[in-house]
């Protein structure tokens, strides 16, 4: 039986997904890799914009895609460590 994903750990698919791509990706990719719906998928990225963790352009051809921000790299690299910790002590 699968347990459910907390939201630290979604927000870290939606990160990490953007990270995969090198950082510049479409709202589509994401959807597929974090395994949200689109509504939450929406609610989702648009606080992680308002708080700082990605950021919203739009190329030449006018679509849009999102990049990580040094905020949203550290949030990566912040995860592995608390993740690595609580594996260690068995906690998960």
């Amino acid at each position: 039986m699968n347990k459910k994903r907390d939201r630290l750990e979604i927000i870290h698919d939606i990160l990490y997904s953007i990270r995969e791509k090198a950082g510049v990706v479409k709202q589509t990719h994401i959807l597929y890799k974090s395994n949200l719906s689109h509504q939450m998928l929406v609610e989702y990225v648009g606080e992680l914009i308002d708080k700082s963790f990605i950021v919203e352009k739009e190329d030449k051809k006018g679509k849009n895609h999102y990049e990580l921000t040094d905020k949203g790299h550290n949030y990566l690299s912040d995860y592995k460590t608390i993740r690595n910790f609580v594996d260690s002590y068995g906690l998960n």
